[in-house]
C-alpha cells in the first residue's frame, strides 16, 4: 500500500488496534492505518520502540501522520520527534480526537493526498459537532 501512513497510538492495545480497524474499514482498505498501544507484558501504557516499528510499517515515503490518545502516548511522540536519530521523514503528530481524527484522517488518505492534507482532516475532525 502506498501513501501516507496512520500510526494510532493509545494506551491501550484494544483501543488502538479497535480504532484502527474502524478507520480501515471505512475508508475500504485504502489507508495504511496501524493501531499500538500498551506495554509489551499486556498492561496499560505507551513504547516508543513500539511506535518507531509502527512508523516504519507504515512508511511509504510519502509522510506518516501520528494520533495519539492522551497523557503519555502524547509523550512517546513527541519523544519521537525530538529525536534526530529517527531517519523517517515527514512525520506529524496530529492534534486530533482519537477515532475521529484516524477516520477522517484515513479517508483522506485513501485518496493520495499529501501528508499536510491528511493532518488537517485529522485536526478538523475535532470541530465536528456530534448534537
Amino acid at each position: 500500500m502506498s501513501g501516507v501512513g496512520i500510526v494510532l497510538i493509545s494506551h491501550s492495545r484494544a483501543l488502538a488496534e479497535g480504532a484502527a480497524d474502524v478507520a480501515s474499514s471505512v475508508c475500504q482498505g485504502g489507508a495504511s492505518v496501524v493501531g499500538i498501544g500498551g506495554t509489551d507484558d499486556g498492561q496499560l501504557g505507551t513504547s516508543l520502540d513500539a511506535l518507531v516499528a509502527a512508523i516504519d510499517k507504515v512508511d511509504a515515503g510519502l509522510g506518516v501522520v501520528i494520533i495519539a490518545d492522551l497523557g503519555s502516548s502524547v509523550l512517546t511522540a513527541r519523544s519521537y520527534l525530538a529525536d534526530s536519530s529517527y531517519t523517517v521523514p515527514g512525520v506529524r503528530l496530529a492534534d486530533a480526537p482519537f477515532v475521529e481524527g484516524a477516520v477522517a484522517g484515513a479517508v483522506v488518505a485513501s485518496t493520495g493526498a499529501s501528508v499536510d492534507a491528511v493532518l488537517a482532516a485529522a485536526e478538523e475532525a475535532r470541530d465536528v459537532r456530534k448534537s
